[in-house]
């Protein structure tokens, strides 16, 4: 029996048991009918306190709709694309539960919606985070104490050109002061990528275009493992815990190329990815005399993955080209802090030190491309020790926060065992950090906050390395690229079911990619990241407020920068809208309907093309007492969303036009068994690192 008459089979069942239960449901005493439909609770109550925004769950609609990852999709400022986390604004915040870190996102796929209580999102981290923590996702569980074993199951197909299931399960034993837990994920996706690239351009002052189209299939397959144990007792506890990742993904695009007025010839690009890697993480809490907090993690990670690819031209008589690269990193990293009660505030010290290597061995097995792309081997050593203080307190109707990081890095690059004394480097940073805040009443709040940053760039973006992309194009890292500088100014007011934030950003040293001609004895054009100095203003309002049965979350705002490269500015605002919606329907039924949609705009050095209207859309129900939830969701509905972009960098103007498989349906069963929380407090020991690697 095929997939699809399987997936159609359990629609018709799910559909048949829907309508089974609209009729033989009783009507629950703690609801209320308005208009003929059933309201079970409220909306969740958002409140700023300072600059973190603190959103109730429990008690809530919310808390009925499935996962940690449906939650936070309907909050304000957080936004969910393809199961990553945004925070409107600021971009990948770090995410905790109950204090631990999340290093993977599937645990916001186990972590149920009945079990959260509170969401913080922290608009202004401090001292405490890495300096280049731009937003803190703080999600806070309930406490069920109960002895035993807890399962959850969780079961998801996905129909879009191609199958992808999903499937998950999390065990979880407690037993007195003991919590071993273990869960495992294993996922199979497949993507499809169609279009085409343009460059044009000027050379030997004639006009020359070089294009390739693209039709890219990936298949990958991938697992998690993780099992850990917790002590607690009192006000003291102590954990860890083993995560293991493999995955591995064949990469296939049969495409074309060409140059100016030829006949376009094709290419098949093969490419095989394999990877894995360990993390080992543990904590120790202990909050002693009732007001002192000591608090410490440590992590170990090391990781692999090799890449090797091949092209081939079947219309032309010219050799395969082949190259691999063998990519290992390790990381050591640990954090220690401690709170106490001063002034009527709290007082956090602490420091945190990391130890990076990663080596990338880069292998061009084609003779006559080996001449403008040589093979390379890097290694990259980084150091880093950091101090930081923090204060915080409130003053009647005043709330104030401020600290200071002092980070020193030494950081080491060698290329082919050599030592580049113009890249290895030794910084030292100062980052200060400052919030004030003042409540007007219960419903009207206002945050002003400004701090400094130093961003490090990705270990992937340093690398020395050069990519065969085409006949004509390359890519590659730059080990040139400087720490960016950032300077941050935010104003954040509530008022009422309305919110504003105002983000004014100074970034020197930031980058960007561009896209020009590479010296070789052959026509290439080379794509790679560069420094650039920009500023950027975000004004976003929200509007958040039940209305009867329906909730709605409305956001409406525009990007705004200031960049100047090669004599060509690029300041094309971006307006951008998010309309999310959650009805309460009889019997127990949530319907979500999600619609965005931005205008044509640069970000950086490109220029995103013009998405008017995108709809996501879910309906959900609980059955055997809310231990199985069934949920069918449909994702870009209309197949409007848009992935085309243009850059014009250096005389090269680039022009990539591009489909995604995003439109598709899939079903989700989730079954629950005495869910039962962990009580892990452990925290990441180098957010930035881990980000990087």
């Amino acid at each position: 029996m095929s997939p699809k008459i399987i997936l159609i089979s359990v629609m018709l069942v799910w559909f048949e048991c829907v309508v089974s239960a609209q009729q033989t449901e009783q009507s629950d005493s703690l609801t209320r009918e308005l208009q003929e439909v059933i309201v079970t609770s409220k909306y969740p109550v958002t409140k700023l306190i300072g600059s973190t925004l603190v959103s109730t769950i429990a008690g809530s609609t919310l808390q009925d709709i499935g996962t940690a990852l449906d939650v936070l999709d309907q909050l304000p400022m957080i936004k969910i694309v393809d199961d990553a986390v945004t925070v409107v604004g600021k971009g990948m915040p770090e995410i905790f539960i109950d204090g631990r870190p999340m290093h993977s996102d599937d645990e916001l796929l186990t972590l149920q919606s009945t079990n959260i209580r509170k969401v913080e999102l922290i608009m202004a981290p401090g001292a405490i985070y890495a300096s280049d923590t731009k937003a803190v996702l703080k999600i806070y569980t309930k406490h069920n104490f109960i002895d035993g074993l807890s399962i959850v199951d969780r079961g998801e197909t996905i129909i879009r050109h191609k199958f992808s299931v999903n499937e998950m399960l999390d065990l979880n034993y407690k037993i007195g002061n003991w919590d071993i837990f273990i869960s495992g994920l294993i996922s199979h996706n497949n993507s499809l990528i169609k279009g085409f690239t343009t460059n044009t351009f000027l050379y030997k002052n004639n006009k020359t275009v070089i294009g390739s189209s693209q039709h890219k299939l990936y298949p990958s397959t991938n697992g998690v493992v993780k099992t850990g144990v917790n002590y607690s007792s009192g006000q003291q506890s102590i954990g860890g815990y083993y995560h293991y990742n493999p995955e591995q993904g064949y990469f296939n695009n049969t495409g074309t190329e060409w140059i100016n007025e030829e006949v376009p010839f094709r290419h098949n690009i093969f490419s095989r990815i394999k990877a894995h890697s360990h993390l080992v993480s543990v904590y120790y809490d202990n909050t002693f005399a009732d007001k002192y907090l000591l608090h410490f993690d440590g992590d170990y990670r090391t990781s692999y993955s090799t890449n090797n690819v091949q092209t081939l031209y079947p219309d032309k008589e010219t050799d395969n080209v082949r190259s691999s690269n063998e990519r290992k990193s390790s990381l050591w990293a640990g954090k220690l802090y401690f709170s106490l009660p001063i002034e009527k505030g709290t007082l956090t010290i602490g420091t945190q030190n990391s130890y990076t290597h990663t080596t990338l061995d880069y292998l061009m097995l084609n003779q006559n491309v080996s001449q403008y792309i040589p093979s390379s081997f890097s290694d990259i050593r980084q150091t880093l020790s950091a101090v930081f203080a923090s204060w915080n307190n409130s003053f009647g109707k005043f709330y104030f926060s401020g600290g200071l990081r002092y980070e020193y890095v030494d950081y080491l690059f060698k290329v082919d065992c050599k030592k580049d004394e113009d890249v290895s480097r030794k910084d030292n940073f100062l980052t200060p950090d400052i919030s004030l805040g003042y409540s007007f009443n219960e419903v009207s709040q206002i945050s002003l906050s400004y701090k400094t940053a130093t961003v490090k760039p990705s270990y992937s973006q340093l690398t020395g390395s050069l990519n065969y992309v085409g006949t004509h194009e390359i890519e590659g890292g730059n080990p040139s690229l400087k720490d960016e500088r950032m300077h941050d100014v935010q104003l954040f007011g509530m008022w009422k079911g309305f919110m504003l934030q105002t983000v004014f950003t100074h970034s020197i040293d930031t980058y960007a990619f561009i896209k020009r001609i590479y010296p070789a004895s052959n026509l290439q054009l080379l794509m790679q990241p560069i420094n650039i100095n920009i500023s950027a203003v975000n004004f976003y309002v929200i509007w958040n407020q039940q209305v009867k049965a329906w909730m709605p979350n409305f956001t409406v705002g525009v990007y705004k920068q200031w960049l100047k490269i090669d004599g060509m500015n690029y300041n094309q605002p971006i307006f951008t809208y998010y309309f999310n919606n959650i009805f309460s329907l009889p019997k127990g039924f949530l319907l979500t309907l999600n619609a965005s949609g931005q205008t044509k705009g640069d970000m950086h050095t490109n220029r995103f093309g013009t998405t008017w209207f995108t709809l996501d859309a879910s309906i959900s129900k609980s059955f055997l007492n809310k231990s199985l939830q069934v949920k069918i969701s449909g994702t870009d509905i209309f197949n409007t969303r848009n992935n085309d972009w243009t850059m014009n960098t250096y005389g090269i103007f680039v022009n990539k036009q591009q489909t995604y498989d995003q439109r598709g349906i899939s079903l989700t069963l989730m079954y629950r068994f005495q869910p039962y929380q962990s009580k892990y407090k452990g925290g990441t020991a180098s957010e930035s690192e881990t980000k990087r690697l």
